[in-house]
C-alpha cells in the first residue's frame, strides 16, 4: 500500500539534520519523511468538490484534508 494521500496525493519526502559540531558540520544520513495520514470514512453527502468522488467511501487521508473536510464553507 502506497502511503499517499488520495485526495490532495501529498507523499513522502527526503530530509536532512545538520548537527554543528565546534567549527563544522557533521552530515547526518538522510531520512524519509512520511505524511500523517489516517483512515476516514467520507460522508455520502459531502458538499466540497474535491471529495466528491470518494463520497460513502473509507480511505487514507492526510490530516490537513481531514480538518478541511470538517469545515462547512
Amino acid at each position: 500500500m502506497a502511503k499517499i494521500c488520495k485526495i490532495c496525493e501529498k507523499k513522502s519526502a527526503m530530509g536532512r539534520q545538520y548537527k554543528k559540531l565546534i567549527s563544522k558540520y557533521d552530515p547526518t544520513p538522510k531520512v524519509r519523511k512520511y505524511p500523517n495520514l489516517q483512515w476516514v470514512t467520507i460522508p455520502k453527502d459531502v458538499t466540497k468538490e474535491d471529495y466528491k468522488e470518494f463520497a460513502g467511501k473509507r480511505i487514507l487521508a492526510c490530516t490537513k484534508c481531514i480538518k478541511a473536510l470538517s469545515k462547512d464553507r
